[in-house]
This record gives C-alpha cells, structure tokens and sequence, in this order.
C-alpha cells in the first residue's frame, strides 16, 4: 500500500487531501509512523523524530494513529487477495506477498491480476497500492518499491539477472544503512559488485547474512509464499517524555511494560521461553539482554522477575534512559511449512 496510514487518514478527512501530513504524535519524544507523499517531498519520512519532521515542513499536520481502523482496511484488502489466491503471506498490514500461479480467476497472467487487485483497491477502499511482480520474492519485494506510488512493475525472467546485477546495493531487502554503508567502503555499489565475491569471503565479512547475498545475487534465493504465519515473537516498548535516571522509575516503567506485555501474550494465546529487554539511552545507544528459560512464561509476575533480572546484569543502566522495550521470542508455537511445488507462470 502506499503511505498506507497516512492515506486511510486523508481519505476519512478530506481536509487533509493535497496537504503534508504526519501519522504520529507531535511531542518533542514523537516518533513518525509513515507520512503522505506530500510529506515526503521535504524529506520527511517513516521513523523520522516528529521534531525533526516539523523542522523539514513546518506546514506538517499530525494525525494520532487509528490502529483499529488500519486493521480494519488491511483485512478488507486481503480478502481482495483472496478472491484471486489462498496464498497470501502478509508482512505488515501494508504488505503482503502473493502467489498466483494457480488461483481462483484462471488467469494466465499475472500482471493481469496485479491490475485487477489495483482497481479493485481502488474502487472499493479508495486507496492505492503499487505491486511488483517476478518470479521469486525478493524480486517481487524489489519491484513493488520502483514504481511508487500507484505503481506495477514487472521484472520477466529472461531479465532477472540484468536487473540484480544493475540493482544498487541499498535496494536489496536484507542490507540496511550500516551494511550498506560498509559495503561501499569496500567499492560494493552494485549487484553485480557483490557477484564477484564468493560465499566463503561473504560471510567472513557478513557473517551468516552473507550467504544469503551469495544466493540472491545469483538469482538462486527461493523461499514459498507461506499463508498465515505464525508470529515469531512479541515485543512492546515505551518512549518516556522525559530520561529517566531513576531505579524505581525504571523498574516501575519495566513493570508496566511486563504487564502490557503479558496481557498481549494472553490475548493471543501464546507464551515465549526467551525474555529479551531493550534499553535506549539518551544519546540513542541501544542495548539489549535475552535469557531463556525451561517453560514458557506463564504469569505477569514470572515475566517482571526475569526483566528485572535483565535490568540489573550484566550492569544497571549507566545514562539516562530514553527508552524501555520488552519482547518475548521462542514461542510456544510453530510455524507451518509449505513444501507445494512452483509452476512456470506468464508474467
């Protein structure tokens, strides 16, 4: 979807057409969760401090975030995908993957069905989504982001490897800022740079994340559309208004945090035997500890225990903290595989 939030936000309030606007809350500890393409022409972009946002375009307009009414336009734009396909993974409420090599239209192609799907968002949601089309997902993922927005871009399969090789490293799904940044130190500006290392040299410098450039490089990356996932982990966090320096506050802070946490745990069913707490500090230092225990955790109480446990090792806190997360992994509950082979599909 494009600038999905912010967009819903513009078509419920027809005042705010045309103008930049900001999802997020416009204090000095504001965090922006997506911006119009109005927005983004000053640079204001997702992540972005709400300060910083404001400095770029004064003329900003801040809507608090509806995530009740995001979840609700996300479903409805998933049952478009499921008039074409069951397979549906979706990575946010903005994105999904689809495979549509057999599905329910009969249709031959599917740059014919990414249209449909466009339309059909369009005419029912008033929204507008861009969709990239290949014939594997990075590629896919790839080509959604070249055409935005409302956009449809194709990469056939007898140009696969021209365009990886042609991709500028900072497109590629998988590589952020810092490796990105490292990279080009070492004159990797391309795909077709990063082709000229083997595995064995990729991942001494990568580490295990190298292998997957060996293989997506070369086109050999395949992974299936796998329809509901299931979640990995959990996690909440809370950026304070003011550093916090304080034990009690901290702890207190953890507290609230372990019980928001759980309730969410309890909502979904599900439990987690790996703790992890994350600390920001002031000057945006990040640190974070995990223990795992034997069982899934099983109260607010056993949670808070082994947060606090994490809070005072290997240290306390050594500056004052900007903010405080809390996540659970290793949960108790599995994902399902899908082994369904693929068939040649018409783009």
């Amino acid at each position: 979807m494009d600038a999905f939030y912010a967009s819903v936000e513009q078509r419920d309030n027809p005042q705010l057409k045309g103008k930049p606007v900001a999802v997020g809350w416009p204090d000095k500890r504001g965090v922006l969760t997506t911006a119009s393409y109005e927005a983004r022409k000053f640079g204001v972009h997702s992540a972005m401090p709400s300060v910083t946002a404001k400095k770029k375009c004064p003329d900003l307009i801040f809507v608090k975030p509806r995530f009740d009414v995001y979840k609700k336009v996300s479903k409805q734009i998933r049952e478009i995908f499921r008039e074409y396909t069951d397979l549906v993974e979706p990575l946010s409420l903005d994105e999904a993957f689809l495979d549509v090599t057999e599905n329910k239209m009969n249709i031959s192609s599917a740059t014919i069905i990414a249209k449909e799907i466009k339309q059909k968002i369009r005419d029912r949601l008033q929204l507008t989504a861009s969709a990239g089309i290949s014939i594997n997902k990075f590629l896919a993922k790839v080509a959604s982001d070249m055409d935005k927005p409302d956009g449809l871009f194709v990469i056939p399969p007898d140009k696969t490897i021209e365009f990886i090789e042609k991709l500028q490293i900072e497109k590629i799904p998988g590589i952020g800022k810092v490796t990105a940044q490292k990279m080009k130190s070492m004159n990797i500006n391309t795909g077709y740079d990063l082709k000229q290392f083997e595995r064995v040299e990729l991942v001494r410098l990568f580490g295990k994340m190298g292998a997957y450039y060996y293989q997506i490089i070369r086109n050999e990356y395949d992974s299936n559309v796998v329809p509901d996932r299931i979640r990995k982990s959990i996690s909440t966090e809370n950026t304070f208004t003011d550093d916090l320096s304080d034990e009690s506050q901290l702890l207190n802070e953890i507290k609230n945090i372990s019980e928001s946490l759980f309730i969410s745990c309890e909502k979904l069913n599900t439990s987690g035997k790996t703790v992890t707490l994350k600390i920001k500090y002031f000057d945006f230092e990040q640190r974070t500890r995990s223990k795992t225990i034997d069982h899934p955790v099983n109260s607010k109480e056993e949670l808070f225990n082994i947060a606090e446990e994490l809070f005072r090792k290997p240290e306390k806190p050594v500056k004052p903290v900007r903010l405080l997360g809390l996540g659970l992994s290793n949960l108790n509950n599995y994902e399902k595989k899908n082994d369904d082979s693929q068939m040649v599909l018409n783009l």
